[in-house]
């Protein structure tokens, strides 16, 4: 991994007890797998422990560490740097998605409710006027009592939205091809067909990953279905999301949106979403941030753990599901 995610992600309690659990290599961590020093500690490792910077393991570096039988991410997605060479090998992986998937959904639940309060754009008027208007007059289209809310995607951090979306008056639809009407009501929500989902939900949060298949997913069409005032949230990736055609709804005032991700990422300073009142764009912040990474290495630190003692993974990486993952 890159010595800033090192840094971040492995305090210094984290890494003796991570030393507890095996002979762990001399810092400074490995960034570079090409260099002498890479080769040398290559070739005597079990399992690598990997994180943000991770160059990729691919055939010229698995030949370089024959020993190598485990792989465990301290972060969500394994696809910048676990090859198909690692399949290949037979090497087992493991990821902190699920670590991972907590704070986006928090952050997710708490945008859905904040925007059915429309409680930033009112918090600006407020600012501006220094007076509170007749709260008796506000719309019925204001507050989060039986508002509907779409999830596009039963993914890891979309089942964690809907379970945390239980306690709330709402109601939850959910689309996922995936899964079935059965599956759907089990986890708390109605599985509808996409168009449905952006026709009838006041607000639609996005969890798809990106895959050559749901690039541009939320289509033009889609967007211009969603209701007068409906929020779309994205937490997941910016070019699943056709953005020229968000951007024109925002403008025209029809929709509102959040973006943690954007396409590109971040947008060029000159782009209109940046001057639009009903978009909030974050930088990248749903995901492990500050003390959310100890939660990613609490995670690492429990895998290790567990395959060390001879039984796997409790969060494997599986080959065959690598279409279905972020």
């Amino acid at each position: 991994m890159s010595p800033a995610a090192a840094e971040a992600v492995l305090d210094p309690e984290s890494l003796a007890t991570l030393r507890t659990l095996c002979d762990l290599a001399p810092f400074p961590v490995l960034d570079d797998l090409s260099t002498p020093r890479a080769r040398s500690v290559l070739a005597g490792v079990d399992l690598l422990v990997t994180g943000w910077g991770c160059p990729p393991l691919d055939a010229g570096v698995l030949a370089a560490a024959p020993r190598l039988r485990a792989v465990a991410h301290t972060a969500g997605s394994v696809r910048g740097h676990v090859t198909d060479a690692c399949w290949q090998r037979g090497v087992e992986v493991s990821s902190a998605a699920a670590a991972n998937a907590v704070p986006v959904a928090e952050y997710t639940l708490g945008m859905i409710l904040l925007t059915g309060k429309r409680a930033l754009e009112q918090a600006r008027a407020y600012r501006a006027t220094r007076r509170r208007d007749d709260w008796l007059r506000t719309p019925r289209t204001v507050g989060n009592h039986r508002r509907t809310v779409g999830v596009l995607s039963a993914s890891l951090i979309g089942r964690r939205v809907i379970d945390l979306l239980r306690p709330h008056d709402l109601e939850v639809l959910l689309h996922d091809p995936y899964v079935s009407d059965a599956d759907a009501a089990e986890l708390g929500a109605e599985r509808v067909e996409l168009a449905e989902l952006f026709a009838r939900c006041d607000t639609v949060s996005v969890h798809t990953p990106l895959l050559p298949e749901t690039r541009g997913l939320v289509s033009r069409a889609l967007i211009d279905s969603m209701p007068d005032d409906a929020v779309l949230i994205n937490t997941s990736r910016g070019p699943v999301v056709d953005q020229d055609a968000l951007t024109d709804a925002v403008r025209a005032g029809r929709v509102r949106a959040v973006l943690d991700v954007t396409d590109p990422e971040p947008l060029p300073p000159d782009h209109p979403l940046w001057d639009c009142e009903n978009a909030l764009i974050t930088p990248h912040l749903a995901g492990s941030v500050g003390n959310e990474w100890r939660r990613l290495a609490d995670l690492a630190l429990a895998e290790i753990a567990h395959w060390a003692s001879g039984a796997g993974f409790r969060h494997p990486v599986r080959r065959e599901r690598l279409a279905f993952l972020a």
